[in-house]
């Protein structure tokens, strides 16, 4: 009780030696603080106690140091979700897109130094929560080892970070490890991505019974899939359609529907609360906010999510929309193009304006509208073939 006096609420209660979050969970006032507390002690001896930075931003730095104290970052990451949902839960988008020059070098200095400070040799993944309204910064953890996000890092820049480590570890130099992209230069280098991957968490709690779809603190997610394209619009609609094998993509006509709620402001009410409380359908509950004309700065003061994530979203969103019930045969090359560009499929379309597929790809490649293959990586010289990825865009 004396250590939350001197914190003050709100505050997180954390299960020590538990994976996924177990047994953890926020507190805003004494009585949430002994449940969460009585839970976590039935998953653990120990618990932590600490402050909340709920709504702030979770960044993820992938570092790499060898024994004569050479370092680089491979990755950053960032959570379209602030801090307060388990990054497992999280969609997560590499590398990141609302830092600052500032901030992104501010973090990876002290990733570098964190490393360095605790002689890591070999892999490091180290998880910041930064201010949205300022530099301050905390660093929720160091994992002084490969991890989820690490897996997701290797398969989003082609850089092979468990076979990296597995030789640093055995004392060879990051500056003797060939680069399989050049074959001259060495893996003594930090890779620069033109495209952007986004990792989506797969879901099937209507599996199991009392479970809530509310999400937090504590993982839930049963897997991931990541999606990679030339801009956010693409690659999370890719994703969208990945992760949920029942949906064609964001903004599908059956998820806009009313739901048999009495009026318009009880159904504004009900969104609002989802926004307030996130479920494992986020993204759909603000599309469906933004169908009923709640504004992107409100569905940032509900959720907290950074303003050009939820811009970027609402495009999607309006571009849909333009399109409604119209005749496809009157959407012109621009039109198509811009809706392959922000990852609208030829089913997702064809739904949109009441035609089926077969004549949505007909007309699409009557206006000689096709996708381009792209890699990533190459695979030959040491690296292993599992950083080979291709991926398919329009350009």
């Amino acid at each position: 009780m004396k250590l939350v006096s001197n914190i003050g609420f709100p505050v997180i209660i954390r299960a020590a030696y538990a994976l996924g979050g177990l047994g953890s969970g926020f507190a805003e006032n004494m009585d949430e603080f002994r449940e969460k507390v009585n839970l976590a002690f039935q998953n653990s001896p120990q618990i932590l106690i600490e402050k909340s930075m709920k709504g702030w931003k979770e960044i993820e730095y992938e570092v790499v140091r060898d024994r004569f104290d050479n370092c680089i970052t491979v990755c950053n990451m960032e959570n379209l979700d602030p801090l307060g949902i388990h990054t497992g839960d999280s969609i997560v988008v590499a590398p990141s897109q609302t830092l600052t020059n500032d901030e992104y070098y501010m973090l990876r200095k002290a990733s570098i130094d964190i490393i360095q400070h605790l002689g890591v040799v070999g892999e490091c993944n180290v998880q910041y929560a930064l201010n949205p309204f300022s530099k301050e910064y905390c660093v929720i953890e160091v994992n002084a080892r490969l991890s989820r996000s690490s897996a997701l890092a290797s398969k989003a820049t082609g850089y092979p970070l468990a076979y990296i480590a597995a030789k640093l570890s055995l004392g060879i130099a990051l500056s003797d490890l060939k680069n399989s992209v050049t074959k001259k230069t060495t893996a003594f280098f930090e890779p620069s991505l033109d495209y952007i991957v986004v990792k989506i968490p797969r879901w099937d709690l209507n599996k199991f019974n009392g479970v809530s779809n509310e999400i937090g603190s504590s993982m839930k997610s049963v897997g991931e899939v990541m999606a990679i394209g030339k801009s956010f619009e693409e690659t999370i609609h890719k994703a969208t359609r990945m992760a949920n094998d029942k949906s064609f993509g964001l903004y599908p006509l059956e998820e806009i529907k009313d739901e048999e709620i009495e009026s318009i402001e009880d159904r504004k009410s009900e969104i609002i609360n989802s926004l307030k409380n996130p479920c494992h359908q986020r993204l759909f509950v603000i599309f469906k906010a933004f169908h009923i004309g709640i504004t992107i700065g409100e569905v940032n003061k509900y959720t907290s999510i950074d303003l050009w994530f939820l811009d970027k979203l609402y495009k999607i969103f309006t571009l849909g929309k333009s399109i409604e019930k119209r005749d496809y045969l009157n959407l012109n090359k621009s039109e198509m193009l811009m809706l392959k560009k922000y990852g609208y499929s030829d089913h997702q379309i064809a739904r949109l304006t009441e035609t089926t597929e077969s004549n949505i790809r007909h007309l699409r490649l009557n206006l000689d509208i096709k996708p381009y293959v792209k890699q990533i990586d190459t695979t030959s010289g040491e690296f292993p073939a599992e950083t080979n990825y291709l991926y398919m865009t329009y350009n």
